[in-house]
């Protein structure tokens, strides 16, 4: 979902975390809803949206800030306390590690069954350091409504990690038409985020429609190419190649230059559409 919000708007509005909550729940069948973990960064670390989300037994995973009683928490914590942290694959990540602080912590008031977790990890070189940053280690933290037994802290905060695309898609949004908005009316350039998250020519849109995009590589592509490629390569590989359409046998063709390095991407993406069940 795309929208525009006035300039003076809070980066921690709870109402407009959930108008977004809402409408992208609408987008998807109720009975999956169980299925679904409402992610946000430290933005949606309010009282207002957790309780809306915990109100509707939705599964979150959110971003908190650190406070002054978090900080002291986690100087008091053992060495033993903390646990490995892993990577993006899965694999232990060495010079990070997870610890879970809620039983140091006062959560009165904040949903019944929330826990509050926390990473530390050295920076990476040349990384600035904060004024939040202990001794050399940089932290962050999370809440979750999983219960305890529902998989490893380090499982968790990897789970957290791995749903934070959003960066990712408002990158190919801006390689997209987002970059800068081309009208002066509030309105009108609400109309242009829908038109460039929904449809448009790819010469407007210089690489093409964001939900074109995002759902070639979903149900197209695989591996890298499904999880990596940004906007630009994917317009270079697969929008750009050389072909023609030829009618015969009442079939149409599509005919690609064998020249062209991606031509084999090609048609296997065109054959996994094929065998995708109809709507």
């Amino acid at each position: 979902m795309l929208g525009l919000r006035k300039g003076n708007a809070g980066s921690n509005t709870a109402a407009d975390h959930i108008t977004v909550a809402r409408a992208a729940l609408q987008q998807i069948p109720s009975h999956l809803h169980k299925q679904v973990l409402i992610r946000t960064d430290s933005g949606g670390g309010t009282h207002e949206f957790l309780t809306w989300v915990t109100s509707r037994h939705l599964k979150y995973s959110i971003g908190f800030n650190l406070t002054e009683e978090i900080c002291n928490a986690i100087l008091e914590l053992p060495k033993d306390i903390w646990q490995v942290a892993y990577d993006a694959d899965g694999q232990i990540r060495h010079g990070a590690w997870v610890a879970e602080l809620t039983g140091m912590l006062e959560l009165t008031g904040w949903p019944k069954g929330m826990r509050l977790i926390v990473r530390k990890e050295r920076p990476h070189p040349g990384a600035q350091l904060r004024f939040t940053d202990v001794d050399g280690h940089r932290f962050t933290c999370f809440v979750t409504g999983t219960r305890p037994g529902g998989g490893q802290l380090a499982d968790l905060e990897l789970r957290h990690r791995r749903r934070a695309r959003c960066e990712d898609r408002i990158r190919a949004g801006k390689d997209t038409g987002l970059r800068n908005l081309p009208l002066h009316g509030f309105t009108q350039n609400q109309l242009w985020l829908e038109l460039v998250a929904l449809a448009g020519p790819a010469r407007t849109l210089r690489a093409g429609p964001a939900d074109l995009l995002a759902w070639t590589q979903v149900l197209a592509l695989d591996g890298h190419a499904a999880r990596r490629w940004e906007p630009k390569r994917l317009r270079l590989r697969l929008f750009s190649a050389a072909g023609r359409l030829a009618k015969g046998g009442r079939r149409l063709r599509l005919r690609l230059t064998d020249r062209w390095p991606w031509a084999g991407l090609i048609v296997s993406a065109i054959t996994r559409l094929q065998m995708l069940p109809a709507p």
